[in-house]
């Protein structure tokens, strides 16, 4: 008799076919929509080039302006929804990159410290720390009314630890399933669960909110190593 899965296993394989179709949206974004807006603004330029009215000569312009600042926000979005950087460089990169986009919108400064020595991470496990740390930053713009965030990443032999605080106005943790991103802190640690580690979330009023995501990486280790044996 075949076993069904489990809620672990069907819960994980949900999020792998979402983070491979946000994948494929965010590179058609950039190679399918961004290259076609990309050229239309290449013939708008070469038409303002050879027009002589210049009322048309602006027209043209403007709708070159507003071109080039829809293929900017085209290209945002693509590095928001799946950080090319992620599957090149690491972890650590795409985080640094992101925050450079998440204060340019925001407003808010992040100030990220990394200890230990960085180690490289399974990819399912890369996207699930990734993605826990964007909704945590999410989660601050939207509720926590600071100019301020402060980010440690704390590499250990045997774990990674990330600490985020935002010294905003924090909520009462009783109230946590009432809140308004109450779903958002949920799926924070369910992503977390799924890859074997934790999301601790504590919060007072007045003082902020803090989030402490673990992972165990001598577990990701043998884990990759049993992925390569079974591949082999």
């Amino acid at each position: 008799m075949e076993l069904l899965p489990s809620k672990e296993q069907i819960s994980s394989y949900i999020i792998h076919s979402q983070e491979e179709e946000i994948k494929r949206i965010a590179i058609e974004l950039h190679e399918g929509v961004g290259q076609n807006l990309y050229s239309i603004l290449t013939g708008l330029q070469f038409i303002e080039s050879g027009v002589n009215q210049p009322n048309i000569v602006n027209y043209v312009r403007e709708m070159s302006q507003l071109i080039e600042k829809t293929i900017q926000e085209i290209r945002l979005l693509s590095v928001e929804l799946h950080p090319p950087t992620l599957t090149t460089l690491g972890l650590l990169p795409a985080m640094k990159s992101y925050i450079k986009l998440y204060t340019s919108t925001f407003g808010i400064l992040v100030d990220l410290e990394s200890t230990g020595t960085e180690k490289p991470l399974p990819d399912r496990n890369s996207i699930a720390l990734f993605r826990v740390c964007q909704e945590a930053l999410a989660n601050i713009a939207k509720y926590a009314d600071t100019s301020h965030v402060k980010m440690n990443f704390m590499w250990k032999p045997d774990e990674l630890t990330i600490a985020i605080h935002d010294f905003g106005k924090g909520f009462q943790q009783e109230n946590m399933e009432k809140n308004q991103h109450s779903s958002g802190l949920a799926a924070m640690k369910e992503r977390m669960l799924l890859t074997g580690g934790q999301c601790v979330i504590s919060s007072k009023i007045g003082e902020g909110t803090s989030i402490e995501i673990s992972l165990p990486l001598i577990m990701d280790q043998r884990r990759e190593c049993s992925d390569k044996n079974s591949a082999s």
